[in-house]
């Protein structure tokens, strides 16, 4: 019998500083009232459309979101700069992804009872990297003390169940015995926190994952990975412009396409169907009913949009503990959501539970993996 891919370990990195809703609203009205007095003339003109307050309802309505982890607080809130400020390393310093995506990988290694020097891989999963090379999973694996091979990879908001679908398949095919998956998002850095339709969306975390083989795995521990399925679809509607290119035309430099931008309608039109249609069709190839789910853990990107997938999914509204959601807490971390709700509502599953771990995002991309508990 081949070996099988479980994941052994999970890991998660909280910054210290946290940002409420009331408190994002402040600065944004703050920032609006700034730009209104300073344009008032070409908004009296009408050559200039005035700015909008936003309010703490609006965005807990609009998303399920009640405030967010970030790297760096003050600089984010200052309505004059509203970017978090977090001061260049030299080259002999750990770089800040690394950083935090250590401190969720030494956690994760730690439940997987296993040691750095035993990793034969390390696949750095996120939705921007800090720099192009060298690459930021070499730096996380020398850091680590770890072996073998890294690399990086972006699939968006999709890179971290990407990147357990790569690392099952090196562990089936024998290429490795133990990888690591860490995911370093620190979204506030791409984050336009001057739009009123997205300053609230984003918030910063590491996650970490373990996966080896079965034949290496403890047996009264982890997560047997029964499947997992990949989809991508072009879509412009999630797109960030940001790229070594851009200093090629000036014209471009500071404009908002370099930074997150989203038609949220469209994708929320677009992207629910298609996720409940990928989980439908997969848990019918393996003649899994989803009344055999005990659990479903979602991309947290919106909170409507979680709703209604799960209720797709299992043909009924789940219920919290079904579908669980870490939003309201840590709000849209990209790669790392879906995760960190693993990571924090999965313990109470027992032998043979099924459940279901799946991201989505800017692609589209959808990865959806069926796990068992072992």
């Amino acid at each position: 019998m081949s070996a099988s891919a479980v994941i052994t370990g999970s890991g998660l990195y909280t910054p210290k500083e946290a940002i409420s809703n009331e408190e994002l609203v402040a600065s944004f009205n703050a920032w609006v009232d700034l730009f209104n007095t300073e344009h008032s003339q070409g908004i009296a003109e009408g050559a200039i459309e005035a700015k909008t307050h936003s309010s703490a309802e609006f965005i807990e309505k609009a998303s399920g979101i009640k405030s967010r982890y970030v790297i760096n607080k003050a600089g984010i809130l200052d309505p004059h700069r509203m970017v978090p400020e977090i001061p260049e390393r030299s080259n002999e310093e750990p770089s800040v992804m690394c950083e935090i995506a250590c401190q969720a990988a030494e956690q994760a290694l730690a439940q997987a009872d296993i040691g750095a020097d035993q990793l034969d891989a390390v696949i750095l999963a996120a939705s921007n990297m800090q720099r192009a090379y060298p690459a930021m999973a070499v730096e996380v694996q020398a850091a680590l003390g770890a072996g073998g091979f890294a690399f990086d990879m972006n699939v968006a908001c999709s890179s971290a169940t990407f990147g357990i679908q790569q690392a099952s398949d090196a562990v089936k095919s024998g290429s490795a015995r133990r990888v690591l998956v860490v995911n370093p998002e620190i979204c506030t850095g791409h984050l336009n926190f001057r739009d009123r339709d997205s300053h609230f969306i984003f918030g910063d975390v590491a996650t970490a994952v373990v996966i080896e083989s079965s034949e290496t795995a403890r047996a009264d521990t982890g997560w047997d990975i029964l499947d997992t399925r990949l989809q991508t679809l072009f879509s412009n509607n999630i797109r960030n412009n940001f790229g070594f290119l851009n200093r090629a035309d000036e014209r471009g430099i500071g404009q908002t396409d370099k930074l997150f931008i989203q038609e949220g309608r469209k994708v929320f039109k677009e992207v629910c169907p298609a996720v409940a249609e990928q989980i439908t069709a997969q848990l019918a190839a393996m003649d899994i009913s989803p009344d055999d789910l005990k659990r479903i853990w979602l991309h947290q990107a919106n909170q409507n949009m979680n709703d209604l997938i799960a209720r797709k999914v299992f043909g009924r509204d789940p219920s919290a503990l079904e579908s669980p959601t870490i939003l309201d807490e840590y709000a849209n971390t990209s790669s790392a959501g879906s995760i960190i709700a693993f990571h924090k509502h999965s313990a109470d599953l027992v032998s043979g539970d099924l459940a279901v771990l799946c991201s989505f995002g800017a692609g589209y991309s959808i990865g959806s993996i069926v796990l068992r508990r072992r």
